[in-house]
């Protein structure tokens, strides 16, 4: 998949870099994401990907409130963000000890978070707390699946519901504010075993459209970004492939793999540049490509022209991989024969 994909992709990104060179040179620069001294708020940060932010973040000069379920990992993944620090002496850090999936947890959090914060309200809220539990469908119970929409889902509905009720009040100081989603790119192509995951990812994406046209409504304050990565070498990708199909190990078996910190690094800078909806790879700026519907893009011009080509490759590219699933069905027979696999998500 990602090597014809590359191909094309190259393709319209030098098509789209001479119909955008204005902007690459900098004409309409600067960074949109200036944290320094802010105070920001990350799920599922005492790990992975979340941990790799809070780092980065730390390096800019932001104060970190990070959340996680687990009060030794948090402690640990404090101890690392404090030894990033840009200006250690003004900077502050904190945890929070709690489960974002549950109906209150996020509330819960906000509410904490601001007490801490000298009575004021997080900056910037960054949603990455998730899971994947990769499985085929009809094997996979509905309780699982209504878990993976959870934490997945409804741990961002919540979150957004708590922050944007301080945000957007009557009362509430008019200052920048930053809410933003973590999603997959599985949202702009789920393939096979992915059913119990991806649903819940491509939720995050609609309701990031709605939001950022609805917080037009209050002013111009408040901006809403969602981040998508691809396949990240994490504690979480070492679970979600005890339970994987074998199918779809064969279908990503080209993808590229990010480190957490080389997905930070390119989601911040995402979001310095003003993006809305940032991916951290060119297989995943792709993806994004045929995927964009009604959107507001990050540019235009430049993610037209991406559009147009890859819609060509696509063609191809899904016939393959379709192509690939009929083969392994006839090479294994029956799903129901296959190896059962379990994992402790």
């Amino acid at each position: 998949m990602a090597e014809t994909l590359y191909i094309w992709t190259v393709i319209g990104v030098l098509i789209a870099a001479l119909a955008f060179l204005p902007s690459i040179m900098g004409i309409f620069g600067g960074n949109k994401f200036n944290v320094t001294g802010k105070t920001i708020l990350l799920t599922g940060a005492s790990e992975g990907m979340g941990k790799s932010c809070a780092k980065q973040l730390a390096a800019k000069g932001a104060n970190l409130i990070i959340v996680s379920r687990s009060v030794a990992k948090l402690e640990a993944a404090l101890q690392e963000i404090k030894a990033s620090a840009a200006n250690p002496s003004i900077q502050r850090f904190h945890y929070i000890s709690a489960d974002v999936s549950t109906t209150d947890g996020a509330a819960s959090v906000v509410k904490q978070a601001s007490i801490w914060n000298n009575g004021q309200s997080p900056d910037i809220v960054w949603c990455i707390a998730g899971s994947s539990y990769p499985a085929l469908f009809i094997e996979t119970p509905t309780t699982k699946m209504r878990q993976q929409m959870d934490v997945n889902y409804w741990s961002c509905v919540d979150m957004a519901h708590a922050i944007l009720s301080e945000w957007l009040a009557p009362s509430a100081e008019k200052t920048e504010r930053h809410l933003i989603f973590t999603s997959s790119v599985t949202a702009f192509y789920p393939i096979a075993g992915y059913a119990p995951y991806a649903p819940a990812k491509a939720a995050i994406k609609s309701l990031s459209d709605t939001l950022a046209q609805e917080v037009q409504l209050y002013g111009d304050h408040v901006k809403i970004h969602t981040i998508f990565p691809g396949t990240i070498l994490s504690p979480g990708l070492e679970n979600e492939n005890k339970t994987k199909p074998g199918v779809t190990f064969i279908l990503e078996e080209s993808d590229p793999e990010q480190t957490p910190d080389e997905v930070a690094k390119k989601s911040i800078a995402g979001l310095e540049q003003g993006e809305y909806l940032i991916t951290v790879g060119l297989l995943g700026a792709a993806m994004r490509a045929c995927a964009w519907g009604g959107s507001a893009r990050n540019n235009w011009i430049t993610d037209t022209a991406m559009t147009w080509v890859v819609s060509i490759a696509w063609g191809f590219i899904g016939r393959d991989l379709d192509g690939k699933v009929r083969s392994y069905a006839k090479t294994h027979g029956h799903p129901s024969t296959y190896e059962k696999k379990t994992s402790e998500a």
